[in-house]
């Protein structure tokens, strides 16, 4: 039985039914949901981004995305971290990123507590690799992929202890979807990678 969950864009490759309807969302499913970061800067923007996600649309995140990344200097942690407060005025005055104070000044602090991750573990990759949700069988429609797991509960409940904000279970769920961590990618999308069911 097929999923039937899935969307045959245009060019006739089905995808995750949740990409539907929008070129942002398709473009983002194909050539980044899944994909893991390779450089600190792009895990810190994921988790920045998925925090300004909260209560919104992923779609609205992708469409302010590079408005925020001017503001947060591409996203740079050692950079955001010198933010100052001074500047959150201005920052909260453009109506090209998300307006939302507490949003923005996670982002900031975040940033700030950064640098002691990353010395311990060496990089973002390093530590988030150590919440890589188990393998479990393939997902052949949206109402099987969980909001939240263990997994997901124990990041949030580990960054929260070291004091980050914004980084709720369901929060988390969705950076590790976002980054390979967890592959929600239903059977017959053209992004599924093979394995056992």
């Amino acid at each position: 039985m097929p999923p039937n969950d899935l969307f045959t864009g245009v060019d006739g490759r089905p995808r995750c039914g949740w990409c539907a309807g929008h070129d942002d969302y398709i473009a983002y499913h194909d050539e980044e949901w899944g994909r893991p970061a390779v450089s600190d800067i792009e895990w810190f923007e994921k988790v920045s981004l998925e925090g300004f996600q909260a209560g919104l649309s992923w779609l609205t995140v992708l469409r302010k995305r590079d408005r925020l990344r001017h503001w947060f200097h591409g996203f740079d942690p050692r950079r955001v971290a010198s933010i100052p407060g001074s500047r959150i005025e201005e920052m909260l005055a453009d109506p090209g990123i998300i307006r939302h104070r507490g949003k923005v000044e996670s982002v900031i602090a975040n940033a700030r507590l950064a640098s002691a991750l990353i010395d311990e573990f060496g990089s973002f990759g390093a530590y988030f690799e150590g919440f890589r949700e188990p393998t479990r069988p393939r997902p052949r429609e949206m109402s099987e992929v969980p909001a939240i797991t263990d997994t997901s509960v124990a990041l949030s409940r580990d960054l929260r202890g070291r004091g980050w904000r914004f980084v709720g279970p369901t929060t988390m769920y969705a950076l590790m979807q976002s980054m390979g961590l967890a592959d929600d990618h239903l059977v017959g999308c053209h992004r599924a990678e093979p394995r056992q069911p």
